[in-house]
């Protein structure tokens, strides 16, 4: 056997304990492993495909990044070349055949699973792993990288309460997450915030200043929002500007950014990761093309990437997590 493996889209902590485990679980059963450079590049000539030995993958388990390299762009199936939109699916899987290629392991987010699931579709044998920071990706409780860059967004809030509260400021910062609220709910609830926007909760300006309003009413003169990129009406900056003016607080604001995607991954993640990478060899012995390795704890399952691609996994807004936060204060715009 023969197997590649592929990591596509944004980077997150994790992404190198997968290849490891991955990688160590197949040589073990004495298969050959593959390294696809930059997503898909590698099959389409625009970048290497390159050995992977348990002497390639010794020591990265704890390393942020990916040795393989990744890129948001490159699709196969919608490929930029000269201005001009081209399919290269059938390019890229007839060059999978020239190196011997059995079966992809393919490491990405909603967008990676689905060119993963068009590929599928077309005759490749191909396997999915969950990556994405934003948590955003049906069928598994959670993704690897997730708890990394909560872990990273509530220490900045912890840094942020220091210098809120000593110049009587309100502070608004920005996190990662698209259309998903995962990583500002979890941060803010776990950080302390006063505020936390999500794009599956409209929220109303009036009703964020009057929660700043009460809070200098009760002789807590400063407040933190904590505020998901994806909500409607402009980000931070925006939202902070807005406060400034309705209340005439003080107010700064900052965009975490890929902070929140590099980094050693924290232990949670690692391990998620490892066996992410250790199910998805296990996938690949069972013949479970077209499958994805979900947690469903405890347990590690398989299920259609189809099925993945089918609902998007936003934030319930009556989830117990969203019903804490507001027993306990915190305000959610609306």
């Amino acid at each position: 056997m023969r197997v590649a493996i592929s990591t596509g889209g944004g980077d997150a902590p994790g992404l190198n304990a997968v290849i490891r485990a991955a990688v160590l679980a197949a040589v073990n059963r004495d298969w050959e492993v593959l390294g696809i450079k930059r997503g898909f590049a590698g099959l389409l000539g625009e970048d290497d495909v390159v050995p992977l030995t348990r002497e390639a993958v010794r020591g990265i388990g704890h390393l942020g990044g990916t040795i393989l390299r990744t890129t948001n762009r490159g699709n196969p199936l919608r490929y930029e070349r000269a201005g001009v939109t081209v399919d290269r699916s059938d390019e890229l899987i007839a060059n999978a055949r020239d190196h011997g290629i059995d079966a992809v392991i393919s490491i990405g987010g909603d967008g990676s699973l689905l060119i993963a699931q068009k590929l599928f579709e077309k005759g490749l044998h191909v396997i999915g792993v969950p990556k994405t920071i934003d948590n955003d990706v049906s069928g598994t409780v959670t993704t690897f990288g997730f708890d990394t860059a909560v872990n990273t967004a509530i220490e900045a809030v912890d840094r942020l309460h220091t210098t809120a509260e000593s110049h009587d400021r309100v502070i608004v910062m920005e996190v990662m997450g698209r259309h998903c609220g995962y990583i500002a709910l979890h941060t803010g609830l776990a950080a302390s915030a006063d505020v936390i926007l999500i794009p599956e909760i409209p929220y109303d300006i009036d009703c964020v200043c009057d929660k700043v309003r009460e809070r200098d009413r009760a002789g807590r003169l400063f407040s933190i929002v904590v505020v998901a990129e994806g909500v409607r009406d402009g980000g931070a900056e925006h939202i902070a500007r807005l406060i400034q003016e309705k209340t005439g607080k003080e107010t700064r604001w900052l965009v975490l950014g890929h902070l929140q995607r590099g980094g050693m991954p924290t232990g949670y993640d690692r391990l998620l990761a490892t066996r992410f990478g250790g199910a998805a060899v296990r996938a690949v012995a069972d013949g479970k093309w077209g499958h994805m390795v979900a947690l469903q704890s405890p347990r590690i399952v398989t299920i259609p990437i189809a099925q993945v691609l089918a609902q998007p996994k936003r934030v319930d807004p009556h989830s117990d997590t969203v019903l804490t936060a507001r027993e306990m204060g915190i305000s959610f715009g609306d």
